[in-house]
């Protein structure tokens, strides 16, 4: 056993043995007191060690009942209607100190009994957060071994998206760029995986098929590699986007043409493979919100019908769970429970909990980090912008470069911070309906329980790329 090894063993206070490969818990209790330290290693370290660390923890994770999951089967269950529409799905985009939002959101889904909610990274965010997809699958497992929640977790690729300017200069090495990143996503547990190509819609041409054709196009392609590549016995939950938030609504014909010509051209390259399982639409909002001068977040109108009409299509005539809400952090409050109402079978939630981060955070680390905004961020500044738009535009670029010294916060602005999520975490929860739905998850959820690969987790590390231009 090498000394790498024994290091992070004595972390754990041996609570763990390895042979090999072969990892077993010898101390539940003791493993789960500790195995936080093995997160903050994935995180921080710059050797083997990190690598070593997430192989242990999923390992581990998985002899205590926690592992990766696919929610697919539950939400074609919605599809044929037999599972309610009784709540929606949320997925949270969890940036910063994402093992301390993880286990708040873990103790909240203990209370209630819940099990649809997923966590998920977009392609975007692995940039500026500096999280691959082995480490935050690392910090959710991790998490949910500290809190003592068993069963499937859903870890989603949000916004696996193509990038229209690099896709103009060099299609195939975009192309290229999103089929390694799901490659290397689903060796890390994420088996849900949201294709996105909806930037490559033109809404220039004269009819909406023509306006879809590339979209559906390359999303069959890209689903029809992810079926290729899905680790055995595990059917990868993939959703489709037919266009991007923040411009106009959505329409039937633009889902029938983007659907009809996604399973066309899905039989084609993939005869007898499971298609999408959500179709993502656009409702009026955006992602982050609209910023006004004084900081506050505009109004967002959401057009509830457009989400309950075209699930209604998605499940009648495509078999799908439903539609899918993004951008819903800066929604009201009072709002949410009318995505169970019209029938959304998923809402993604980000922006919220970021703000939640610097809200909560000691005054002079934030001011700190608005420092280091003020020199690297710049060139994001527009003429006519006040601070408060600034900062908020821009502040996420500073969750990666200061993600060691977040981890170093004193344990009362840890707990304070994890107080806070938990207690929106409750209040989302109940909104959105997920009390007591892990018994739809132990009945539907049928992924195999994949044993992690060690090759996959000691290599050498992914190069940042610049996404600057994709969404979160």
């Amino acid at each position: 056993m090498s000394d790498h090894i024994k290091q992070l063993l004595d972390l754990v206070e041996n609570s763990l043995s390895v042979e090999g490969t072969t990892v077993r818990v010898l101390d539940a209790a003791k493993f789960r007191k500790n195995v936080g330290k093995l997160v903050e290693r994935s995180a921080l370290a710059s050797d083997s060690t990190a690598g070593w660390s997430r192989f242990l923890v999923r390992a581990a994770a998985l002899e205590l009942g926690v592992y990766p999951a696919s929610i697919h089967e539950l939400y074609m269950a919605r599809g044929r209607g037999d599972a309610p529409m009784t709540f929606s799905t949320p997925a949270f985009n969890l940036r910063a100190l994402s093992y301390h939002a993880a286990r708040a959101m873990f103790r909240a889904a203990n209370k209630i009994n819940a099990g649809a909610f997923i966590f998920e990274l977009a392609r975007s965010e692995m940039s500026y957060t500096d999280q691959r997809p082995s480490e935050y699958a690392t910090n959710i497992l991790g998490a949910a071994v500290a809190e003592g929640y068993a069963g499937p977790v859903f870890i989603q690729g949000d916004h696996f998206q193509v990038s229209a300017k690099k896709y103009k200069a060099d299609s195939e090495a975009e192309l290229k760029a999103v089929r390694d990143l799901s490659i290397e996503a689903m060796a890390a547990g994420f088996y849900n995986i949201d294709v996105d190509t909806s930037t490559l819609v033109d809404i220039s041409l004269p009819t909406v098929p023509e306006q879809q054709a590339l979209n559906s196009k390359l999303s069959a392609e890209l689903s029809a590699f992810i079926r290729q590549h899905e680790p055995a016995g595990v059917t990868i939950s993939i959703g489709g986007e037919i266009g991007e938030v923040g411009t106009e609504n959505s329409t039937e014909p633009e889902l029938r043409a983007y659907m009809d010509a996604y399973n066309a051209n899905l039989k084609k390259l993939a005869p007898g493979k499971p298609g999408l399982s959500k179709i993502s639409v656009l409702t009026g909002t955006s992602h982050g919100g609209t910023v006004l001068p004084d900081g506050s977040i505009a109004e967002v109108h959401i057009a509830f019908d457009v989400l309950r009409d075209l699930s209604r299509v998605a499940r009648k005539d495509y078999g799908m769970g439903g539609t899918v809400q993004h951008g819903a952090s800066t929604v009201p409050e009072e709002n949410f429970n009318k995505f169970v109402q019209n029938e959304a079978i998923e809402v993604h939630l980000a922006t919220n909990f970021a703000t939640m981060f610097f809200d909560n955070i000691p005054a002079d680390f934030k001011k700190e980090m608005y420092a280091w905004l003020d020199v690297n961020s710049v060139a994001d500044r527009k003429a006519g912008m006040t601070d408060e738009q600034f900062y908020y535009k821009t502040r996420k670029n500073a969750i990666g470069p200061f993600k060691a010294k977040s981890y170093a916060l004193p344990a009362e602005s840890l707990n304070k911070l994890g107080a806070a999520w938990e207690a929106q975490f409750d209040k989302l929860f109940d909104l959105l309906g997920l009390k007591d739905t892990k018994q739809f998850t132990d009945k539907f959820i049928t992924s195999a329980k994949v044993a992690p690969v060690i090759a996959d987790y000691v290599k050498e590390a992914v190069a940042a790329e610049d996404v600057s231009d994709l969404s979160d």
